[in-house]
């Protein structure tokens, strides 16, 4: 195979389509899975542990993860086992008979993205000398976003019609295969990932040494984690005041996405120019989201939604390309996993006190929220200033 930067793009945008179906089965399922608990029985803070361990186990599992695919080089296995559990979950919860089992489906899906996600990640990487890595997370991240919002939008149809949540879960089992299916096409088409970044050497793998700029990247994810507040409690929040009906929360979450998919592109761009400028930029703009959500009527919640989507979409594009410079090649999916692991156990930490805080004062868990999403913006730039003067 040719390595040039065509074939480092098709590479990505291939990735960008098995993730965009992923997408569409999974975000299509998370779009209703807080109201679907709610009525199996679950109350506020049920749901949001439940989303908060399945953030838990979807972050923190990459840890482990991450240094496997490093160690072993079997980066495709691990995308194959771990797609395989994150898809087949969401349809399972049309057999969910109550708040337990599918709490259950959904920690599974979580986990299964846990598997795949740092190799994923880490092959992808192997563009970005060759195409830019604000570029290749924005086109990655605008694909998963383009599905994330199909993916609402078929659920939202399917309420429309009269269905209930469990036939949304059952048709998005068609998004699922179509995910594998692509998958399958991707590992006979690049075998090889590796050889996208000829131009990068190798590194000894190890888990040590780390920079201090590294650390204090993962420190700003961890209070961007800390404060985010997961869709499934807003969702829920938007069914118990009744300031969105329920066949448009779908569609709040559709238009997440879709505002998810073009920041991210956008922002992905802006990154490769400008720097960490773009990254505090999109979380100052994002962490405006909850309280115009929690506080606003259909209309202002919905400018909220779209605000949410924007962080979103900040996270997966420009938390991930502010590493890449700072790991060697052949430590990246034990980089990302560690960076992945903190996210998730502080995202855990932090849904907890909302859950609770939800029940007691929602000016709080505005409050607790904004306050370590904004504690975020100067470690950003603290962590810039060690990239570049040390």
């Amino acid at each position: 195979m040719k390595i040039n930067k065509y074939s480092a793009l098709r590479f990505i945008v291939l990735i960008g389509i098995v993730n965009m179906f992923a997408d569409m089965t999974y975000e299509g399922s998370r779009s209703i899975t807080g109201p679907f608990m709610g009525l199996l029985g679950a109350s506020a803070l049920t749901i949001s542990i439940t989303a908060g361990l399945g953030e838990f186990f979807g972050y923190s599992l990459r840890f482990f993860t991450g240094y496997l695919a490093d160690k072993t080089k079997k980066y495709w296995l691990s995308a194959f086992v771990g797609y395989a559990i994150n898809m087949l979950a969401v349809p399972a919860l049309a057999l969910a008979g109550n708040w337990p089992m599918a709490a259950i489906l959904i920690i599974a899906e979580r986990t299964g993205r846990a598997i795949r996600r740092p190799a994923v990640e880490a092959m992808l990487s192997y563009t970005a000398k060759e195409v830019g890595a604000g570029k290749v997370f924005g086109i990655n991240e605008a694909l998963d976003q383009t599905g994330a919002t199909i993916g609402p939008l078929i659920v939202a149809l399917v309420l429309y019609l009269k269905g209930g949540y469990k036939d949304g879960f059952a048709i998005l089992l068609i998004s699922a295969l179509l995910c594998l299916a692509t998958l399958v096409v991707a590992r006979i088409m690049f075998a090889n990932p590796r050889d996208l970044s000829l131009r990068e050497q190798p590194a000894p793998l190890q888990t040590k040494g780390y920079s201090k700029a590294f650390w204090l990247f993962v420190l700003a994810g961890a209070l961007i984690a800390t404060g985010a507040t997961d869709f499934a409690l807003i969702s829920y929040h938007f069914q118990q005041v009744g300031s969105v009906t329920l066949h448009f929360i779908p569609l709040f979450y559709a238009v997440a996405m879709a505002t998810g998919a073009i920041t991210a592109l956008f922002f992905g761009r802006l990154y490769d120019k400008i720097g960490i400028h773009s990254v505090t930029i999109a979380f100052f703009i994002a962490t405006f989201s909850l309280p115009l959500a929690i506080f606003g009527g259909f209309w202002i919640a919905l400018i909220g939604i779209a605000l949410w989507g924007v962080g979103l979409g900040a996270q997966d594009t420009l938390l991930k390309a502010v590493l890449v410079p700072e790991v060697p090649i052949d430590k990246r999916s034990t980089a990302f996993g560690i960076f992945d692991g903190i996210y998730g156990i502080t995202w855990l930490l932090g849904n907890i006190p909302v859950g609770i805080l939800y029940s007691i004062s929602l000016p709080a868990v505005v409050i607790f929220s904004m306050l370590f999403q904004f504690s975020a913006l100067p470690v950003f730039y603290l962590a810039d200033h060690f990239k570049n003067h040390i």
